[in-house]
């Protein structure tokens, strides 16, 4: 089985909240196609309300066995990549994964200490993931499983062989 690696540019934000717990929050919000010669975690804009950074590269990788989830990436109106991050120490976060396959992804969100965002997935992306599935993917027939109809005369034999089947005994007195 031949894997494809894609390196992504992840850009994130730094949002300021309103709320008296937190003074703000990290979020995904971006991935670039390539590998951006930028340095990890260069401030990329700042306003009053938000600074964005790029947070580094990370590689998409591709599984042949997945082909039929990233074809269903590929059908929505909106095919996404989901990021996920991790906090390494305090206010200092790494980029855990980044994967094409929605289902992983939300497997990665209901877990709990990596935040997690579906961001676009750039038309570049978007044409080598179209490119591997193309390739890889083989569809696969559902075949239903008939049951086997149960014999109740056969089931009412079968209990017959049992002493005190389905009577109700009452405790022995001494």
């Amino acid at each position: 089985m031949s894997t494809t690696l894609i390196p992504v540019g992840v850009v994130v934000a730094k949002r300021r909240l309103k709320g008296p717990w937190a003074s703000h929050a990290w979020l995904p919000v971006a991935v670039l196609p390539g590998q951006p010669s930028t340095a990890p975690w260069t401030r990329l804009s700042a306003s009053d309300d938000e600074e964005t950074f790029y947070a580094g590269t990370y590689e998409v990788e591709l599984h042949p066995a997945e082909t039929a989830h990233y074809g269903d990436n590929l059908a929505a109106a909106q095919p996404s990549l989901w990021v996920a991050l991790r906090e390494t120490a305090p206010e200092t976060y790494a980029v855990a994964t980044v994967t094409a396959d929605p289902y992983e992804g939300e497997s990665l969100a209901e877990g709990i200490g990596e935040i997690v965002e579906a961001v676009p997935m750039p038309p570049e992306i978007r044409d080598e993931v179209g490119a591997f599935y193309r390739a890889f993917h083989v569809e696969r027939v559902f075949h239903k499983r008939k049951r086997d109809r149960a014999d109740p005369e056969a089931l009412a034999r079968q209990g017959a062989h049992h002493p005190g089947a389905g009577a109700r005994r009452r405790p022995e007195e001494p």
